[in-house]
């Protein structure tokens, strides 16, 4: 994590004293590695769920004990900060190791005996590293550069999820925050419920958006400029490649893996806007989206691991601005950890709404106008926490 200077500070020329930090995260996919390495070291399966233990345990853990960080750089060094190439070569990096980390898990457990519990644990921590690769589409699918926007595409094409750039881009990051969006979770809807609607509803939007745009070129949906179809074509390329190499068989780990690496995803965005709303303008038009209507977290580890996406009010702020100058805002609701810690919280329902809405309902002042509810549960919900 960067360490920068105050936002009321003065400088020409900002010192970023932990910018080395950054290049650390080439070792996340080194998650997939650890398990296999740990069992050729011990002869015990078992120790393919250390990885795990890692992210969801430690990585919590961590967070927890280190204080959250709120600094600031300049808005003076947010130019320099953005045009210094270094940040942007190491998610260039990061590219071609996400592909070895899926190649090598395929690899590892089509060719060695592995009980089911050690493939369950393979798949979980496979399709985790897949989830840091979506993060990293996500960055670089903002970015006006071509080559950045061709290599989001790269790293979505194992877990087959080439349609998410365009989703959150042109879908996401105009309606967030409201109900039309499929991907802004609502209050009272568990994220079991979230994903029957997050997951085909944003295939569905980026389907509808993309043949917009054809349209207006005068090309067909089917078309081989569709940039869906485009992603779709490599990750047939990769899939068929690694079955003529490591057998059919190898598809009973790629599917669950590609699943598990887009709930990821999923789980994020639950996190993100559970239950946050802008307000509706007498004219049925939505107020602009204000750091009021992200939750954020400022946990140093997790935050270093998923470049800054925890700080997403200011990503929702400045679309295109990139990791490193990312901003804490003083108005923005804040979760009680990190995403890895939040994410099992809300694997348990009860517990998620046990933690997170009282926390909604300060973060709103108990008014149910900026609250997004599930529909089904609004009447319910508001006679409960006496909503008026």
């Amino acid at each position: 994590m960067a360490a920068p200077t105050q936002p009321n500070e003065s400088t020409e020329i900002y010192r970023d004293r932990w910018r080395w930090v950054w290049l650390l995260s080439l070792l996340s996919p080194a998650l997939v590695a650890t398990g296999p390495l740990l069992m050729w070291w011990t002869g015990d399966a078992v120790s393919l769920w250390w990885p795990l233990v890692f992210l969801y345990g430690l990585v919590p853990l961590a967070d927890w004990w280190i204080p959250p960080s709120r600094r600031n750089p300049p808005e003076s060094a947010v130019s320099q900060l953005e045009n210094d190439a270094y940040y942007r070569y190491i998610t260039y990096a990061l590219v071609p190791v996400l592909w070895l980390a899926f190649i090598f898990s395929a690899w590892f457990v089509a060719t060695h005996d592995i009980p089911w519990h050690g493939v369950c644990a393979m798949v979980l921590a496979t399709g985790a590293v897949g989830g840091f690769g979506i993060n990293l589409a996500h960055e670089m699918g903002h970015q006006h550069n071509r080559l950045e926007r061709h290599l989001a595409m790269w790293v979505l094409a194992p877990s087959a999820y080439g349609h998410f750039c365009i989703e959150h881009n042109r879908g996401h990051h105009v309606e967030v925050a409201t109900p039309h969006d499929t991907a802004s979770s609502r209050m009272g809807e568990s994220i079991w419920a979230f994903v029957c609607r997050e997951m085909p509803g944003g295939a569905k939007r980026a389907w509808q958006y993309e043949a917009q745009r054809l349209q207006h070129k005068g090309l067909a949906p089917v078309h081989w400029r569709n940039h869906i179809l485009q992603g779709l074509a490599i990750t047939a390329l990769l899939w068929s490649g690694l079955v003529g190499w490591l057998g059919p068989q190898v598809m009973l780990f790629i599917l669950p893996v590609a699943m598990w690496t887009n709930f990821q995803l999923t789980s994020a965005n639950y996190v993100e806007h559970y239950g946050l709303k802008r307000l509706q303008l007498p004219d049925g038009s939505f107020e602009r989206c204000q750091p009021r209507h992200s939750w954020n977290s400022n946990h140093v580890l997790s935050n270093w691991m998923l470049f800054h996406l925890q700080r997403h009010a200011d990503h929702h702020a400045h679309a295109t601005r990139r990791y490193q100058a990312l901003r804490h805002f003083e108005d923005a609701p804040q979760l009680p950890s990190g995403y890895a810690g939040m994410f099992l919280v809300a694997y348990v329902p009860a517990l998620w709404f046990a933690v997170m809405n009282p926390r909604l309902l300060d973060a709103v002042g108990h008014d149910p106008q900026r609250i997004n509810f599930d529909l089904a549960q609004r009447d319910a919900l508001c006679q409960r926490y006496n909503l008026t």
